[in-house]
């Protein structure tokens, strides 16, 4: 029935009406998109392949989360759930690849390979952006895979704007959001507030054999923790004049993630600490508006990302002692904290868009980047620190009708790598309702201060897992090439995209002999040391990811829309086996050669008081490939959701209810404890939210607030 249910979801999704992973309504291919090219475009005339997930299909999926829009709207996406935070891929690359942007600003998180998405509040957005491949001639590390920008509601058009949006569902998953905006003058400014909770989930007790002492079935492990995190963030922006404008934005961010403890079983499902982040962020942006669409910026922008664990129990922790010797005699008591990592970021960038004679546009940038890693038990030292200087030059040349070629080049000097250069060109070909993209780009990594010093350890019932960091690694390069085909005519999109992606010394987790740990180490396990298996960041020798992207969009009627996405995915490296002197040939973590989705949506508008929406959405994988611990298995997924709009009355109020079901099929993996999971979701589920929203249409100026003038009408 499974295989069966997939193959169902995989014809649906691979009808050779296919557009670029992402639903694309005939109104959108208007709508105008930045990320590409770094200046704007509307999406049919964008020269780079960017896929677009609106306002709308975001309101009409009801999702709880980020992960769930990209999971569900764009089938080259997956995503499991951990304690860390999101592992995420995209076209078989993982986190440390993809560079995901908040108002075109990097999202910091751990940059050790794992990013905590609740920063992300999916009633925030507008829409996103999204560009594959290597992106570094614009946006430099971090972007091998592919570009995420989330662009943000604004308001700034309304003179005053207030939003409470309540959502509970199953396992006390709640979520709220609250938005205060207003503007006076030529000033705006926009709070937000979000707090996300769940209790968690078990799907089994199942402890896997191989990692334990002996055979469990009820342990007290869950298959996601306890969590509850919250967020305030605060934007305001001035308009000097019509050409010059500032804005400032700054964030405080705080999780704690719950883990059980009493366990009944020592060796697998004690834990004697839960986690806790306190993130930071603030941000400082000038625009100068010259003639046409010309322009100047400056941004400079400092984040925060602070892991610390809160002991629940005597712990003896692990960790470097003053000699520099990686030991295991600290003592922690319950209720005490200890920083584990600050990640802190400061980046600074200068930006001109010039308009320049026979139809070229013109960008030019400046970039700096410094990274400051404090880790007083982690890193030798205690501290560690990184940084990268940019220059880069973008061309766009509009010829015919029918052309336009893009090209450019990012000069980077990195601290400990030195000199490199990242080439890009890109072409777009128009004959009446067709586009053909085609493109080659090179990309750039350096492998980051955890990546080079960070050790860890971590106990998996009776094995002991130790994360090391290399001082020896090369820094990442890439080949990226694509080529899509699109095709658009009235309510009708679709496209079909192949690609290569192709990596010399590709960063990786690899298990290295006993002799490689630290001295001392292997000293106070004593004779548990056999029962170590250290794990260090090595470089492959090459890697490579190749594939093919579909979807469509069909709008069949005014209230009816159809729509689905196809992947397919084949990723192969090579790395150096030290203990047999010989290459080995391995697949990436995380890939599955099949992915789809599939959605229909209906809205009707009875009145001007009610509109009513209902849509089915389904997404399937095919079995998730690891080279440790297990495969994730094949799943399929639905989801029935419904929208209730009840109109916007005369003083400006308006109410928004959504219900739904959650997997509807009732599919949950009861995969042991220690293994790879296709899926962590926890069966079928519900959920209820309500919205209610209160708007005013025109700006104030500062006499309106004396007066205290708001007119019902506006």
């Amino acid at each position: 029935m499974r295989k069966r249910g997939i193959g169902i979801v995989i014809t649906l999704c691979s009808v050779p009406l296919a557009a670029q992973n992402v639903t694309i309504l005939s109104e959108q291919l208007d709508e105008v998109v930045v990320t590409a090219t770094g200046t704007p475009h509307t999406l049919k005339n964008v020269p780079v392949q960017t896929e677009i997930i609106s306002r709308r299909q975001i309101e009409q999926l009801g999702a709880a989360t980020f992960e769930d829009i990209l999971s569900q709207l764009s089938s080259g996406f997956d995503f499991n759930a951990g304690d860390m935070g999101s592992q995420m891929t995209l076209n078989g690359l993982g986190n440390n690849y993809i560079l995901i942007m908040i108002d075109g600003k990097r999202l910091n998180g751990d940059n050790g390979g794992e990013n905590d998405l609740g920063r992300i509040d999916p009633h925030n957005i507008d829409h996103i952006e999204i560009v594959k491949g290597a992106g570094s001639a614009l946006y430099g590390s971090d972007a091998m895979a592919g570009v995420i920008n989330i662009i943000t509601r604004r308001h700034d058009d309304q003179a005053l704007y207030l939003e409470n949006t309540t959502r509970g569902g199953s396992y006390m998953d709640l979520r709220q959001h609250n938005s205060i905006g207003f503007s006076i003058g030529k000033f705006t400014s926009l709070t937000t507030f979000q707090m996300q909770h769940t209790d968690g989930w078990q799907n089994t007790g199942e402890e896997d054999p191989a990692q334990t002492e002996f055979h469990i079935y009820d342990s007290r492990n869950k298959t996601v923790n306890m969590y509850t995190n919250g967020q305030l963030g605060q934007r305001l922006t001035y308009d000097v004049n019509d050409r010059f404008s500032l804005a400032a934005d700054g964030y405080l961010y705080g999780k704690r993630i719950y883990r059980p403890v009493n366990g009944r079983y020592p060796s697998c499902d004690v834990n004697t600490f839960d986690m806790k982040y306190r993130d930071a962020g603030a941000s400082l942006g000038t625009e100068y508006r010259l003639e046409g669409s010309d322009k100047i910026t400056f941004d400079i922008d400092w984040n925060r990302h602070a892991y610390y664990y809160h002991y629940t129990a005597t712990t003896l922790e692990d960790g470097y002692d003053p000699n520099g010797r990686f030991t295991h005699y600290f003592p922690y008591f319950e209720g005490q904290e200890h920083l584990q990592s600050d990640q802190q970021r400061t980046m600074a960038e200068l930006k001109g868009i010039f308009t320049l004679p026979s139809d070229n546009l013109l960008s030019a940038g400046a970039e700096y980047r410094y990274d400051y890693l404090n880790a007083p038990m982690r890193v030798k030292d205690g501290k560690a620190d990184d940084w990268t200087a940019a220059l880069y030059l973008q061309d766009e040349f509009t010829g015919p009708g029918w052309l336009n070629i893009t090209a450019g080049i990012r000069l980077i000097e990195n601290k400990a790598f030195g000199f490199h250069a990242t080439p890009k060109v890109s072409a777009m070909f128009k004959a009446g309702d067709f586009r053909l993209r085609t493109g080659w780009s090179k990309g750039f990594k350096s492998p980051t201060p955890k990546e080079q010093g960070y050790h860890y350890l971590r106990t998996m019932g009776a094995t002991t897992f130790f994360y090391m960091g290399n001082p020896d690694l090369k820094a990442q390069t890439s080949d990226y090439i694509s080529a899509s085909l699109e095709f658009s005519h009235g309510g009708f999109s679709a496209s079909v995209t192949g690609y290569r992606n192709m990596l010399d010394n590709m960063i990786t987790l690899v298990n290295v002999p006993l002799s490689q740990i630290p001295d001392g180490t292997a000293e106070y396990m004593g004779d548990g040391s056999a029962d170590i298996v250290p794990r260090m960041y090595m470089n492959m020798e090459d890697a490579r990811t190749m594939g093919v992207d579909a979807s469509f969009t069909w709008r069949i009627t005014s209230d009816i829309t159809l729509g689905g996405s196809y992947s397919w995915l084949d990723t192969k490296a090579h790395v150096y086996d030290s203990r047999h002197d010989r290459l080995n040939e391995v697949i990436i973590d995380g890939m599955a050669h099949h992915k789809g989705n599939v959605n229909g949506t209906w809205q009707h508008r009875f009145n001007d008081a009610y509109r009513l929406g209902a849509g089915l959405y389904g997404r399937a994988s095919s079995t998730r490939y690891y080279q440790n611990n297990g495969n994730g298995r094949p799943y399929q997924i639905w989801k029935l959701t419904t929208t209730h709009d009840l109109g916007r009355g005369k003083k400006g109020l308006g109410w928004r209810v959504e219900a739904g079901i959650d997997n509807i099929l009732d599919y949950k993996e009861t995969t042991p404890h220690g293994l790879h999971y296709g899926t962590t979701t926890s069966g079928r589920t519900f959920y209820c939210t309500v919205s209610v929203k209160f708007s005013k249409g025109r700006k104030m100026n500062t006499g309106d607030v004396e007066r205290g003038s708001l007119d019902d009408d506006d």
